[in-house]
């Protein structure tokens, strides 16, 4: 357990930040999940919108980003 002051907020803050860092993650996940199984190009859209705001705020690397939008990308044309 922390004793100085600071010390004390950074626990809190990260707590908070942990917890908000979790629920992008569901959500994320549920996303990109949502498009490996439908046929839908607004769905693709979705999740690269979903991915560039997560890389935005650091939630992924940029690269782990464009990886994904990339495969997620080759899974849907192959679909049609």
């Amino acid at each position: 357990m922390p004793l100085i002051k600071s010390a004390i907020k950074k626990v809190r803050k990260d707590k908070t930040r942990t917890a908000r860092n979790k629920s992008r993650e569901v959500i994320l996940k549920k996303i990109i999940k949502k498009v490996r199984t439908s046929k839908s190009t607004k769905d693709l859209q979705a999740a690269y919108s979903a991915l560039d705001k997560a890389a935005k705020v650091k939630l992924i690397h940029p690269n782990k980003a464009a990886r994904l939008k990339s495969r997620l990308a080759k899974g849907t044309s192959s679909k049609k």
